[in-house]
């Protein structure tokens, strides 16, 4: 018999923690929560001071059995779910499943599945923290009290299926005011000026018009253009300034949960579900051949960049070895630290430097180790030394005109050695070289090119962009973002296109109806004072019962003027321009959770669908009778194909266009590249100039 009963919640956990505390321990797992609020009704008592009304999940009685008849058998019975509020909460109610005093020392928290952490968190057990767990009980009672009296509102007027929720209200909402902003916005013109220029016979750089003398200039119009073109006399330009600089660049911290979304989102173009998939995979443990299970990573729910000072030392370590000493950093470098972060555990990081990607490349999936190498790249980054770079400015001069060139090389580099943080709208740094020039010198000016832009509307949401949006604005918490944007995804609010956010009608609608009759759901301000309220209970400063009831009493408020005001909202189906070739009905664009098809407008008694075919405006090239449309493969990814399949078998990932190779008459595609589109022809060499 053992002595000691171990709970945990997943299987994969528990095989691997039996392993390390040996044969007097049983590891069982709870497969996550045991007990919630039922789902056929509130399950709150909201004049009875929201009393929750747990009971044991569909599906979970044979688990809660099987732990009941080990825990009767165990000398001492130990709790270590997760480490954080949602862990804390599964503990207290596998506590109160299995009768184990909550006041005793049952719980047990780790950040790692490795041996020598398991070993020395089972050194210090604590009692439950109920703090922790109200906090958690709070947010669950919250979302419940909005979800279970909002969605059946919107079944009732709009639609059945829908729902709605504190933060999902408000990614949509950031998601649909963005778009107005895009529709209203009114671009502007500006001129730039850009000249290349020529020191000795060979140095060539270029230099881009700054103003007159040391006034900068706005250039608004091909007039303002025209006017410092005509200032400019002759060839020769002199160098009236030359600023040379040493540029120190700091390595990003190592990944919290939003911000390793983010960077998986913009490296390696995973979606924020994937990630995380992944990420509990790797944290888990994956079977490393004689080793055994082994957790590859610290837990990867967390909002904190701290490093234990055991990681830092064996960063230190590895880094010395494989680069020299020069690449380690001079001293500790601390995040400015937000107001709404916990800080509860370390930041995202390897269990083990030592592991480095590559040697354990043959037990990982193709997905699994490139996110564990993304993560491990960054925390052995983090921990190097700056990057040194040389920067130069230079100001030439004609008569008045002043154009300024810049440039830089690496001097040093330090963490870019290894890894360079993304980001949404820049490109990352590269070296731009300026000849040696000196004031009083002179260059020559081969050519001057004026350009035409116009200033651009915000750009749509990606999924990073809004989960940093998200994260800065302090609404949700990290382990919510990733389920937020699926839900508003599955509801139909807002789809994606070109991998960037855009609203539906149905998305409008909701949004409209939830902003006139519950307008603090969708406020800001209101929402972050609402996850500051959870964060206090969770810090023992108020009761989880305060904070519920005081956003009950005015939603209560508001829900009985939406039962009595709000007006039935009818969709219409958007006529699709052909009729059903069963029942000759009109065919009819319907949205589902996969986005827009075609059905037919005699449902039920015709159930004929089929999905909606955009055509490219291209002749198919292999069978000369066709039309090359859109289609998507069983990925969702993209691709094009002719409309005769499975007659003719034509594909091609890249955009067929409507004309031919000047070169030898083959197919020209739009080849994406990472900044832009670029023209090729698919049979020759033939390459036009890449568009941004």
């Amino acid at each position: 018999m053992s002595e000691f009963l171990v709970i945990v919640e997943s299987p994969a956990k528990a095989k691997t923690i039996e392993r390390y505390l040996g044969k007097k321990y049983k590891v069982k797992a709870s497969m996550g929560h045991v007990r919630d609020l039922p789902r056929s009704q509130m399950g709150v008592d909201v004049e009875n001071d929201y009393n929750p009304k747990y009971i044991t999940i569909r599906g979970k009685g044979p688990v809660l059995k099987e732990l009941k008849t080990a825990a009767k058998k165990a000398k001492k019975i130990y709790l270590a779910a997760d480490p954080d509020r949602e862990g804390e909460a599964i503990a207290w109610h596998l506590a109160h499943s299995l009768s184990v005093d909550i006041s005793s020392d049952c719980r047990v928290v780790f950040n790692e599945i490795t041996k020598d952490a398991i070993k020395e968190s089972f050194k210090h057990p604590r009692p439950i923290n109920m703090d922790l767990v109200d906090a958690q009980q709070a947010r669950r009672i919250l979302d419940r009290l909005v979800g279970y009296n909002i969605s059946p509102l919107l079944w009732k007027k709009v639609k059945k299926g829908l729902s709605a929720g504190r933060v999902q209200s408000v990614a949509v909402r950031l998601i649909i005011d963005r778009e107005k902003e895009i529709k209203e916005f009114v671009p502007e013109e500006y001129w730039t000026i850009e000249g290349d220029f020529l020191k000795g016979k060979s140095n060539n750089f270029s230099a881009i018009f700054y103003g007159e003398n040391k006034k900068k200039i706005e250039l608004k119009s091909e007039e303002d253009v025209q006017k410092i073109l005509k200032q400019i006399k002759g060839n020769k330009f002199k160098v009236v300034s030359v600023t040379k600089k040493e540029r120190k660049r700091n390595p990003a911290f190592p990944f919290t949960t939003s911000s390793l979304q983010q960077e998986a989102a913009r490296k390696l173009n995973f979606r924020a579900k994937k990630t995380m998939m992944l990420a509990q995979q790797l944290y888990e443990g994956i079977e490393l051949g004689k080793e055994g299970t082994v957790g590859f990573i610290t837990y990867m729910r967390t909002d904190s960049t701290r490093i234990s000072e055991v990681a830092q030392e064996e960063a230190a370590n590895y880094i010395k070895s494989e680069y020299g000493e020069s690449y380690l950093k001079e001293d500790e470098r601390k995040e400015k630290k937000q107001s709404n972060v916990q800080d509860a555990h370390e930041a995202i990081r390897p269990t083990s430097t030592f592991r480095d990607p590559n040697s354990i490349k043959q037990f990982l999936s193709r997905d699994q180790f490139r996110l564990y190498k993304l993560i491990w790249d960054r925390f052995l980054a983090s921990q190097m030394a700056p990057a040194v770079m040389d920067t130069m400015g230079v100001d030439l001069q004609n008569g008045d005109i002043v154009f300024r060139a810049t440039g830089s090389k690496i001097k040093f580099p330090g963490f870019m050695k290894l890894y360079v943080e993304s980001t949404d709208d820049q490109e990352e740094e590269k070296e731009k070289m300026l000849p040696d020039l000196k004031e009083g010198d002179e260059v020559i000016k081969k050519d001057i090119e004026p350009k035409q832009h116009f200033t651009q509307p915000p750009p749509r949401y990606t999924e990073a962009r809004l989960v940093k949006t998200l994260e800065e604005l302090g609404i949700g918490r990290p382990s919510t973002f990733a389920p937020t944007l699926d839900t508003i995804q599955k509801r139909g609010y807002v789809a994606l296109d070109n991998k960037r956010f855009i609203p539906t009608e149905l998305g409008d609608i909701v949004l409209e109806l939830i902003l006139e009759f519950f307008p603090d759901i969708l406020d800001v301000e209101f929402t972050v004072k609402m996850e500051q309220g959870l964060d206090d209970v969770e810090e023992g400063k108020v009761r989880w019962e305060k904070v519920i009831d005081e956003f009950y009493q005015d939603f209560e408020k508001h829900l009985v003027k939406a039962e009595k005001e709000m007006q039935k909202v009818e969709i219409k189906d958007e006529p699709a321009g052909e009729d059903c070739e069963l029942c000759g009905n009109p065919m009819v664009f319907k949205m589902g959770r996969y986005g827009k098809f075609m059905a037919c407008s005699n449902f039920p008694d015709c159930r004929n669908t089929k999905p909606i075919v955009k055509e490219i405006g291209v002749t198919c090239p292999k069978c000369k009778e066709g039309n090359i449309i859109e289609r998507k493969s069983k990925k969702k990814r993209l691709f094009y194909g002719c409309d005769r399949f499975p007659e003719c078998d034509f594909i091609s990932w890249d955009k067929p266009i409507p004309r031919s190779c000047p070169k030898c008459e083959g197919p020209l595609v739009e080849k994406k590249l990472k900044k832009g589109v670029q023209v090729q022809c698919t049979e020759c060499d033939y390459k036009e100039e890449q568009q941004s």
